[in-house]
């Protein structure tokens, strides 16, 4: 228990150097953009590094929406799912609207709330627990102290998927199993660590070796047997998960029932979802919990802005590729976890 007890200790001391005063800091970490990322430990590639960015135009720019109409639209790893999508918001404003959008790739949520909320960024790709985390200065230790009160949502987007993934060889097939069991959460400080911790407590697990790192190592370990199960959150299928299914039997443990309920009752973010029958290998779907990729903005970016991307992106899903089972101006206030913007506000209604 001390040794657990100094690991948590350790998470909090992480996550507090990395996002020192959240307005004007250097540096964060992987707060959980939930993604089929090469580093899934939060979700869409997630980096403890505030640092350097991948964008799609040489032109620069600060954000801040001021004076050519160009636009900072920070995204998620080149890997994921958040900058190819962000690319295609791109295309569609701008053949909408007489914005650019400057799409950065980024390392995922906590990063991304930092961009915003410093005025380098007029939009972001974000988790909905990374925002209400944010707005609310709690979940995550960074935000302790540091709530960013200009964050404001406009819509959300897709499911972020809660997967419990482990092999069939480790005789895991439902949550009470977890009890005993040496775990990965994610990296320290990430959003999937917070996720899973917090899942973990909803479903009555306390007795667990706890292990952090992101996905790709987590896999390694669970072929040499050196973990039983790890967290990964992201939108099906993750392709680590894939490329893991690929050799091993893979299980997904089920969360369901009282279980899932009982998650649900832990925080307003989480909500119903199933990995589907076939994907990983799976013979049937299985029950789980999601959060949800959302766009956010802040106060600083004014109301007709807002609304007109709202409009071009939501008038114009049918130009879309990716996610389209789920993007769609009837369900983006879904799961909608912190305030909206006045100009999305103007655009849902």
């Amino acid at each position: 228990m001390a040794d657990k007890m100094r690991r948590r200790q350790f998470i909090a001391a992480t996550g507090a150097a990395g996002l020192v005063g959240i307005a004007g800091c250097s540096s964060g970490g992987n707060g959980g953009e939930g993604e089929d990322e090469t580093t899934t430990s939060g979700g869409e590639g997630e980096s403890t590094e505030m640092g350097t960015d991948t964008e799609t135009e040489s032109s620069g720019g600060s954000g801040g929406s001021g004076g050519s109409g160009r636009l900072s639209w920070h995204a998620g790893g080149t890997g994921g799912t958040y900058f190819p999508l962000s690319n295609e918001f791109k295309t569609v404003v701008e053949g909408n609207t007489d914005y650019t959008l400057q799409v950065q790739s980024t390392g995922a949520s906590v990063e991304n709330v930092g961009s915003l909320a410093r005025g380098e960024a007029d939009f972001a790709l974000i988790q909905n627990d990374i925002a209400y985390f944010a707005f609310n200065g709690e979940g995550i230790d960074a935000f302790q102290g540091n709530a960013v009160e200009s964050l404001r949502g406009v819509a959300t987007l897709y499911p972020e998927t809660i997967h419990i993934v482990t092999l069939a060889g480790t005789g895991i097939e439902s949550p009470s199993d977890l009890s005993g069991a040496t775990i990965n959460t994610g990296d320290l400080g990430s959003g999937t660590q917070v996720n899973a911790t917090q899942i973990l407590e909803a479903l009555g697990v306390s007795d667990y070796e706890e292990q952090n790192t992101g996905f790709s190592t987590a896999s390694d370990q669970l072929k040499n047997g050196d973990i039983d199960a790890a967290f990964v959150v992201g939108g099906w299928p993750v392709g680590a998960i894939e490329e893991l299914a690929a050799t091993e039997d893979v299980v997904v443990v089920p969360v369901e029932g009282d279980n899932r309920q009982a998650v649900k009752d832990a925080a307003p973010f989480y909500a119903d979802d199933e990995v589907p029958s076939g994907t990983y290998g799976l013979d049937s779907a299985v029950p789980t919990v999601s959060v949800q990729a959302m766009i956010a903005t802040t106060t600083q970016v004014d109301e007709a802005t807002v609304e007109e991307v709202t409009a071009a992106i939501f008038d114009n899903t049918d130009q879309l590729t990716i996610k389209t089972d789920f993007i769609s101006a009837e369900s983006a206030q879904d799961g909608m976890s912190i305030d909206l913007h006045p100009g999305a506000q103007a655009y849902f209604g």
